[in-house]
C-alpha cells in the first residue's frame, strides 16, 4: 500500500498514441435488488431509468486520449446495439462481482463481431480466474497498468491469440484523476448521482473486501478536484442528491475538515442545488465539529455500516468500532445534525441466535431507522470472511441457495429470519411510523436552504409536479397501502412541505415494493446472491 504521502510524489508519463481508436464502454446492467430503486423510476418520470451513474469507467473513459473517439453505454439505461459494437475497435467494460454473468455476455457479443474486449474493475481485479475469455485483463487501479493498455490498443487492432494482463504497479494519486466523462451522459436519467473523494478504509471488518483492493490509508482528490466535478455535473443535469461513494467517507478526518468548507462555499455560491450523503463509520457521532459543518454544507443522509446490533456478533467480525458509544445514542446524534441514517443489517453471522430476528426488529423499532439493506452474509473473494471459511470447508456454490456460506444455524431457518425482518421493517404502517418520527425529530434539524434560482428553476418545478402527480396517483389512489401514505401526506402537503411528502413517497414505495416480492420469494435475500430467478417485471 502507497500512503497518500508518497502518492503525491508519484507522476505517471502518459502515453501519447499514434493512431486513431474507437472505444466503446460499456457497463453492464445490474440484477435487481434492494439497492437498484427501481420501484421508485415509475414514480419519477419516464426519464430516470438507473440508480447512480459508474464512476469507474467514466473515470477510464475520461483518461482515453482526447483524440480517441469514445462512446458510453450504461446498460442500465439503454442496451448496446450491434452496430455499437461494429463501430468500435475495441470494448471496454467494468463491473463488481453480481454483474458476473451480464460481463461475460458483452464479451460474447464484442467476440461475435470481431472486437478486443478489455475488462477492469473491483470483479476481475479481486479474481481475474472468473474471467477467462476476456482478451485483456486490467487489474487494479488507474495508473501504469492504463497507460501500457492504452500503447496495446493503439498498436493491435486484431485479438490477440491469448489473454493478456495488465497490474497496476504504481496506480494514479488521486489528485491526478481526471473529471470523470460526465458529458457522455444524462444525469438526470439516474436516480441520484456521485462522486469519490478518498479511496481505502483504515478498518478491517472481517466481511468487506476494501481493504485489500484499495487499501488502509485513504488516498485522497483535492477539494479543487471534488468542486471542478461538481460544476461538471450539474452541466449534465441535476438528480438533486450526490452520494459521495468513499469507502469511509471519514477515514481521513482531517482531510474532511479541509473539504468541508469547499462544499460549504459552493452550496451558497450556487444557492444549495443539491443534497449530499455519503458512507461513513458510525462513530462519526463523536465528532461535532465535523457533524456542524456537514450539516452546513447540506449532507441529509449518511449510510452507516451498524450491521447488527448485538455487541458479541461486532466483536467477532472486527466491528468494535461500532461500539465506542452505544448505538442508538449514536443514531440519535447523527439525527440531531439533520441527517437521516440509513444503516446496514446483515444476518448470518455465526453469532446469530434464533432470537436475533426479535433483537433486528427491535432495534429498528427503538432507532426509528427508516431504510435498511437488510442482506444474507455473503463471503466476498479477498476478504478475512472468505480465507476462515474456506478453510473450515463452509464455502458452498449453489446456484440454488441464496449465500455461498453454510450457516452455522440451518440455512432454512437463517432465510426465514432474514424473510421475517425485511417483510416486518418494512410493512407499510412501521415504516411510516419511522419516516414520521425523522418528519418531526430529523428533517427539522438541516439548515433552511433559500429559495435560489438553483432549486426553484422551471426543470425542478416540472420535476417536482411530476413526482407529486405519480406519486398521488399510484401509490395515493391506486397503491395498496393508501390508507397509510394519505395518513402522512395530508399534514405534509397542508403544512407546505411538499420535499417530505415526495421523499417518503419515493423511498418508502421501493422498501414495500421490494418487501412484498420478498414475501413472495420473488427477490434475492443479498445482493450477492447466487440464487438464480426469472426476471420479474413491473
Amino acid at each position: 500500500m502507497v500512503a497518500n504521502s508518497e502518492t503525491a510524489s508519484i507522476k505517471t508519463t502518459r502515453y501519447l498514441p499514434l493512431n486513431h481508436r474507437r472505444i466503446l464502454c460499456i457497463f453492464p446492467k445490474y440484477s435487481r435488488s434492494f439497492g437498484t430503486f427501481h420501484h421508485a423510476y415509475p414514480l419519477m418520470g419516464r426519464k430516470v431509468q438507473a440508480f447512480m451513474p459508474p464512476q469507474g469507467i467514466l473515470l477510464v473513459a475520461s483518461y482515453l486520449p482526447q483524440q480517441w473517439e469514445v462512446r458510453f453505454i450504461d446498460e442500465n439505461v439503454q442496451t448496446a446495439t450491434k452496430a455499437d459494437y461494429q463501430w468500435a475497435d475495441a470494448v471496454i467494460v467494468s463491473g463488481m462481482h453480481i454483474q458476473r454473468p451480464q460481463i461475460n455476455e458483452i464479451n460474447r457479443l464484442a467476440h461475435a463481431e470481431g472486437k478486443i474486449t478489455i475488462l477492469g474493475g473491483p470483479s476481475v481485479s479481486g479474481c481475474p480466474e472468473y474471467y477467462p475469455e476476456f482478451d485483456i485483463l486490467h487489474l487494479g487501479e488507474l495508473g501504469d497498468a492504463s497507460d501500457r493498455m492504452i500503447e496495446y490498443l493503439d498498436h493491435h487492432t486484431q485479438r490477440p491469440q491469448q489473454q493478456i494482463r495488465f497490474q497496476t504497479k504504481e496506480r494514479l494519486p488521486l489528485s491526478e484523476f481526471p473529471i470523470p466523462a460526465y458529458h457522455l451522459l444524462d444525469l438526470n436519467q439516474y436516480f441520484l448521482a456521485n462522486i469519490q473523494f478518498s479511496s481505502g478504509c483504515p478498518y478491517r471488518c472481517e466481511f468487506c473486501d476494501i481493504p485489500e483492493l484499495y487499501g488502509r490509508s485513504p488516498r485522497l482528490k483535492t477539494p479543487e478536484q471534488v468542486i471542478a466535478e461538481l460544476d461538471a455535473m450539474l452541466e449534465r443535469g441535476n438528480p438533486g442528491a450526490v452520494y459521495f461513494v468513499d469507502d469511509n467517507f471519514v477515514g481521513d478526518r482531517r482531510a474532511i475538515m479541509k473539504l468541508l468548507p469547499y462544499l460549504i462555499d459552493w452550496q451558497k455560491r450556487n444557492g444549495y442545488p443539491i443534497q449530499f450523503a455519503c458512507e461513513a463509520t458510525l462513530n462519526l457521532a463523536q465528532s461535532p465539529k465535523l457533524l456542524e459543518m456537514m450539516r452546513e454544507a447540506y449532507f441529509c443522509t449518511v449510510f452507516c455500516g451498524i450491521e447488527t446490533p448485538e455487541p458479541e456478533a461486532l466483536h467477532a467480525i472486527s466491528k468494535t468500532h461500532n461500539l465506542s458509544m452505544p448505538i442508538l445514542e449514536a443514531v440519535k446524534v447523527l439525527n440531531s445534525y439533520g441527517m437521516e441514517v440509513v444503516s446496514g443489517i446483515i444476518i448470518g453471522f455465526d453469532t446469530d441466535t434464533p432470537e436475533t430476528a426479535d433483537r433486528i426488529l427491535e432495534f429498528i423499532r427503538l432507532s426509528q431507522i427508516p431504510m435498511l439493506t437488510i442482506n444474507l452474509l455473503h463471503a466476498l473473494p479477498k476478504t478475512p470472511l472468505w480465507r476462515r471459511l474456506e478453510q473450515e470447508g463452509r464455502l458452498v456454490f449453489d446456484e440454488n441457495r441464496e449465500s455461498n456460506i453454510k450457516f452455522l444455524m440451518p440455512y432454512e431457518q437463517v432465510v426465514e429470519m432474514w424473510r421475517r425482518c425485511i417483510t416486518t421493517a418494512y410493512e407499510p404502517e412501521f415504516l411510516y411510523q419511522r419516516f414520521a418520527h425523522n418528519i418531526e425529530h430529523t428533517y427539522p434539524n438541516r439548515i433552511k436552504v433559500p429559495n435560489s434560482p438553483a432549486r426553484t428553476s422551471g426543470a425542478n418545478i416540472r420535476k417536482g409536479l411530476t413526482y407529486i402527480v405519480n406519486i398521488l396517483l399510484r401509490v395515493g389512489l391506486l397503491g395498496n397501502y393508501r390508507q397509510t401514505f394519505w395518513k402522512m401526506a395530508l399534514p405534509q402537503l397542508k403544512a407546505g412541505n411538499i420535499e417530505n411528502m415526495i421523499h417518503v413517497g419515493l423511498v418508502g414505495h421501493h422498501l414495500i415494493k421490494f418487501a412484498q416480492e420478498c414475501a413472495k420469494n420473488e427477490e434475492s435475500a443479498s445482493f450477492y446472491s447466487q440464487k438464480i430467478r426469472k426476471a420479474v417485471h413491473t
